[in-house]
């Protein structure tokens, strides 16, 4: 990972000063930091796509979002993603880097192999996130969801 963040660059000035962030090297990070904050940021693009289609239950919202962030639907999107070659060498680096991290916990619905793909798919969210690529996250979000049948 060549990527370097001062001060989390990524992200625009007001919110580095109004929440007072710290310089980070992303580098430094472990995979589980970076499938942390990967989790949140890939639950927050799916919230966001299951809205956009328009106003319904919150518990209706609720069980497609928990259906597409759990560990089983992130690990199959994440093998379609790998089987497309759609990762570059960085990207795939980081995902088996999340991929391979010894978690103390696990899915409560997840096998092991699920549950370790997840938390790869998550690291690698994480990373691009935190690195200011959005648009390439939201490109490959998009490309999964569309590959395990979940975009219109």
């Amino acid at each position: 990972m060549e990527t370097s963040v001062s001060s989390l660059t990524c992200f625009p000035s007001y919110l580095n000063e109004n929440l007072k962030l710290n310089q980070v090297d992303l580098r430094t990070l472990s995979p589980l930091a970076l499938a942390y904050i990967g989790d949140g940021i890939y639950e927050i693009l799916i919230r966001t796509k299951v809205i956009s289609r328009g106003s319904t239950q919150v518990n209706n919202m609720h069980k497609k979002s928990a259906s597409l962030v759990k560990a089983g639907t992130q690990a199959e999107i994440i093998q379609k993603l790998l089987e497309a070659r759609l990762l570059t060498q960085e990207e795939e680096t980081v995902y088996k880097r999340g991929r391979n991290a010894k978690s103390v916990t696990m899915a409560k619905h997840a096998t092991m192999a699920e549950y370790r793909k997840a938390t790869g798919f998550e690291a690698l969210c994480g990373y691009l996130y935190l690195s200011g690529q959005m648009e390439r996250l939201s490109w490959l979000v998009g490309k999964g969801l569309m590959e395990i049948g979940e975009l219109e």
